[in-house]
């Protein structure tokens, strides 16, 4: 999935992960568990699109609330109704997740060959790391049964050359943000469930916004909670752009932008034989996938596509230090994703996340403006090697977050070596000698050369890519 001509990191994925959430046995799970996704419903009057589930004895009903005014015909066109089956489907694995059995049932949504896959793919890969640290083997064990679509691609209904654009109020959507302006591409920006830095990343972007309502069913909630019952990571990237798909066609939409780097396709730990990666629904083989599945549900009309795939997360941070206006509101720590606007701190210091994201703008931003995002010096606070380290690739683990490539952190550690401001720190100066020996000055000076290299490895329409391209440079 990587671009072939970018140099491969030594640091070999470790062969099984560290942590799980219970302790359940295989063997224990009934061979009779099933997980059964109903037809879905949609109501344009109220804007309710309802999702209905049984596993086993157990039944679940998950509720979206779209924005009034949908686009009533529509709703009721081939293309809809398609998409709302495989939003069904998706939606779906935050319920099947509580007993993971080996049977899915979709009696009332045919698929096609190419939908079936694409289903299968979404159940194994994209709940890979919810296997991994539940010591679950389902890779290859999953039998769907449903209907059988004899239609490869239903009839493209009328969408407008518009752009619906995912804000999760991070670095890189913003980047995206700037990317769309610059180059003359109007946008709407679009969250499920906004909340902390996307409500105030939204409102520094001064675009009116689409968003959606997720409410969950509560049972499930309070069920991931008890004994008997498994909880974890579930695929959220394709979950919300499932439900993008539906905005897009209900308001007029022709193509979904996506802001996920080429270091999302890296994964984290080789498990029940088959590399697992917590960000593989940001992947570029599965942002493939579903576009093609999205394509063919809509007969073309949509397109769906990362307009940040070429670069690195390295390369993102370099972009966004091009303008300060989303200092104080944008934020990628998950600890901290607050409720309420930026009320507090938008950033603990202490998880994965913070550190990666304050490693890679440590050598393209000003030190006192870093400081000043992040409240503290990350790097120099002895508490925190441990966490350094495994994100360079020097012990441990990948953390099971969305941070950059392995290679790519040791590199950014590389090059604060040598920059004045940075190379005194204590991180900096505790890990130098090992980041030396394990990788040598040449390959971490040929990495962060690389890092900053865009890959042609995407599927940006051409005529967008060469204006980002002559945009960003």
């Amino acid at each position: 999935m990587n671009d072939p001509a970018r140099p491969s990191c030594d640091a070999t994925l470790p062969p099984q992960a560290q942590i799980t959430y219970m302790e359940v046995k295989r063997s224990e799970l009934p061979v009779t568990e099933f997980f059964r996704i109903e037809r879905p419903t949609f109501d344009p009057a109220t804007g309710e699109a309802r999702f209905a589930y049984r596993l086993n004895d157990l039944g679940f009903t998950e509720v979206l609330v779209l924005p009034r005014g949908a686009d009533e015909e529509m709703a009721s066109s081939p293309a809809f109704t398609k998409l709302m089956g495989l939003t069904a489907i998706v939606l779906g694995v935050s319920y099947f997740k509580l007993r993971a059995p080996l049977a899915i049932e979709a009696p009332d949504i045919a698929l096609t060959a190419a939908e079936r896959a694409f289903v299968i793919d979404v159940y194994e890969n994209g709940l890979g790391e919810f296997y991994a640290r539940n010591q679950l083997s389902r890779f290859g064990k999953l039998e769907l049964s449903a209907p059988h679509d004899p239609e490869e691609r239903k009839p493209a209904p009328p969408l407008p050359h518009r752009t619906l654009l995912p804000i999760g109020g991070g670095k890189d959507s913003l980047v995206s943000v700037d990317l769309l302006t610059h180059t003359g591409q109007a946008f709407t920006p679009f969250a499920v469930n906004p909340k902390g830095p996307i409500l105030t990343s939204v409102e520094a972007i001064g675009s009116p916004p689409l968003y959606v309502q997720r409410k969950l069913d509560p049972e499930m909630i309070r069920l991931g909670q008890q004994p008997g019952y498994y909880n974890g990571h579930v695929p959220s990237t394709a979950i919300n752009s499932m439900i993008a798909s539906l905005c897009a066609l209900l308001f007029g939409y022709n193509q979904i932008v996506l802001s996920n780097e080429r270091s999302a396709s890296e994964g984290n730990v080789v498990f029940d034989g088959r590399e697992t990666n917590h960000q593989y629904s940001k992947s570029l083989g599965f942002e493939l996938l579903i576009a093609d599945t999205l394509a063919n549900a809509t007969g073309g009309a949509l397109k769906y596509f990362s307009l940040l795939r070429p670069y690195s997360e390295a390369r993102i941070a370099s972009l966004f230090t091009e303008q300060a206006k989303f200092d104080a509101v944008f934020s990628s720590c998950n600890r901290n994703f607050r409720l309420n606007g930026n009320d507090g701190p938008l950033w603990c210091g202490e998880c994965p996340k913070c550190h990666f994201v304050f490693l890679i703008f440590a050598p393209f931003m000003a030190k006192d403006r870093l400081l000043s995002i992040f409240g503290k010096n990350l790097l120099d606070e002895p508490a925190n090697e441990q966490s350094f380290r495994e994100l360079a690739g020097l012990t441990g683990q990948k953390p099971w977050e969305c941070v950059g490539e392995i290679l790519e952190a040791a590199a950014c550690f590389y090059t604060l070596t040598r920059l004045a401001d940075w190379h005194e720190d204590a991180v900096v100066r505790a890990i130098k000698a090992d980041l030396f020996a394990q990788y040598g000055e040449e390959k971490l000076q040929l990495a962060m050369a690389e890092c900053l290299t865009d890959s042609h490895d995407h599927h940006i329409p051409p005529a967008l890519a060469a204006k980002v391209a002559a945009y960003a440079v």
